[in-house]
């Protein structure tokens, strides 16, 4: 069973849901793909939840603070080859890029690029797991679930210029 909170972000609201397990998933207000929560309870405190939202906020307004976050994250939908992209997002360092191409090779599917950006798109960990690191095949900003602002605004927090 998924509980969940919303916290407050310099880029907006975001919801967070979690089980027992670890976090299962961290969307921000109005992204695509935001999952119909009307049936999780609402909490104020759970463990996975509040460890999210200190790492968040950190990540937020530490300038860098947190650069990896350590919370557990458990899958509670996906397919096995959306794990595998979103467990490859993962490895994407603070301030580093790569192209959705460059995804796909590294995952060995040079041939679905669309495939792996339509499975970037659906991760359910915004910022968490940094699919804001993900580019078009010539470094530029293309594609955020939740919205490119969004987007320029994360990668201009981790140094990126773009």
């Amino acid at each position: 069973m998924l509980v969940c909170k919303t916290i407050h972000t310099p880029l907006g609201p975001m919801l967070l849901a979690a089980s027992e397990a670890g976090l299962a998933g961290a969307w921000f207000e109005g992204q695509r793909h935001h999952p119909d929560a009307s049936n999780w309870p609402v909490v104020r405190q759970q463990a996975w939840l509040d460890s999210a939202e200190q790492e968040l906020l950190a990540y937020f307004h530490g300038k860098g603070a947190v650069q990896n976050f350590a919370t557990p994250r458990v899958a509670a939908w996906g397919t096995p080859f959306q794990h595998s992209v979103w467990q490859a997002l993962a490895a994407i360092p603070w301030g580093g890029t790569q192209s959705y191409g460059q995804l796909a090779t590294q995952l060995n599917k040079p041939l679905a690029v669309r495939a792996v950006g339509a499975a970037v798109g659906r991760n359910p960990w915004s910022v968490i797991v940094p699919c804001h690191r993900v580019l078009g095949a010539q470094g530029q900003l293309t594609g955020y679930a939740g919205g490119l602002e969004r987007k320029r605004a994360l990668l201009s927090l981790e140094g990126v210029a773009l």
